[in-house]
């Protein structure tokens, strides 16, 4: 697979699979798009293999295989792989930490085995390399201004736990057909509900739950929001934009009364246009400014 397909089958999985993130990748630099692709497909990509079979022994073997070939592709050697060229590349170009990398591959293994977890800060430790690990990853290809990588890093991370609770609390009936509960038990036992409620109607327990576990996931959206005017001004349009989507899919769930059972949260479409129009002239603004040759002189 040549470089060029694998960065273009990473494009197809983002557009398939993340279509809000999708969305808001539009607005970077072409230049900076493909690399986002990248690092998107390759966390899909190693998702999809921990989600496919109820095969334990098979998507370790899988994970085990995905993990060795990787290896082997940022060495610099070629590998029959659809993703990895691209993530790879991506990787050495932007120097993309492996410890960032080694802590997402963590947390998948984790999915194979560890379907609930007691407490928040147990879900939180699985976080960091779910979620956390992948705000940390987009980093260096989003940039920052300079001087800031060390202040962007916190915010970052709270990014990614925002997106990914927010998918939490719209995915729980999908997660619970595959096993899987990531409302904390503990949680559950505070507000008086089982599991045999996240499979039934939506209670006013559950509805209280989704309510306060929205509130945690806010809490991560507030504390993330500073980071994005330490990004570069060309990938400020997109995060921001991201933060609204993702932001918007908490909006649905509280028009719905906090109830996730009964339908998917999405946002409209016209909402996720108007979002996107909306921070479409400073994105082309700032990317004209990027291509702009400096008048000073040495």
């Amino acid at each position: 697979m040549t470089l060029t397909t694998s960065y273009e089958h990473c494009r197809r999985l983002n557009a398939r699979h993340g279509r809000s993130f999708y969305l808001a990748t539009l607005l970077l630099p072409a230049w900076k798009r493909r690399h986002v692709h990248a690092l998107y497909g390759f966390a899909r990509h190693v998702d999809d293999i921990v989600d496919t079979s109820d095969d334990v022994a098979g998507r370790a073997e899988a994970l085990d295989e995905v993990t060795r070939r990787l290896g082997t592709c940022l060495a610099g050697e070629p590998v029959h792989d659809p993703v990895l060229p691209a993530f790879a590349h991506t990787v050495r170009s932007f120097g993309v930490e492996r410890a960032d990398i080694d802590a997402f591959l963590g947390s998948m293994r984790t999915d194979l085995t560890v379907t609930r977890y007691e407490t928040y800060d147990d879900l939180l430790l699985y976080m960091e390399g779910s979620a956390a690990a992948i705000g940390l990853m987009m980093l260096p290809v989003l940039e920052t201004v300079p001087g800031a990588e060390r202040a962007a890093r916190e915010p970052a991370r709270e990014l990614g736990r925002a997106f990914q609770l927010t998918n939490f609390l719209r995915d729980v009936a999908e997660d619970l057909a595959r096993g899987r509960v990531y409302l904390p038990r503990a949680d559950l036992d505070a507000f008086g509900v089982s599991e045999a409620d996240l499979a039934g109607g939506c209670t006013r327990g559950m509805r209280e739950l989704v309510a306060f576990e929205a509130g945690r996931a806010r809490d991560h959206y507030r504390r993330a929001l500073a980071g994005v005017d330490l990004l570069a001004p060309s990938s400020r349009p997109c995060i921001s934009a991201a933060y609204e989507l993702y932001g918007g899919i908490l909006d649905r769930i509280a028009a719905a009364g906090h109830d996730v059972l009964t339908a998917r949260a999405r946002v409209p479409r016209r909402r996720r246009a108007t979002i996107f129009a909306r921070h479409l002239l400073a994105a082309s603004a700032a990317g004209r400014a990027e291509r702009r040759p400096s008048s000073r002189t040495a």
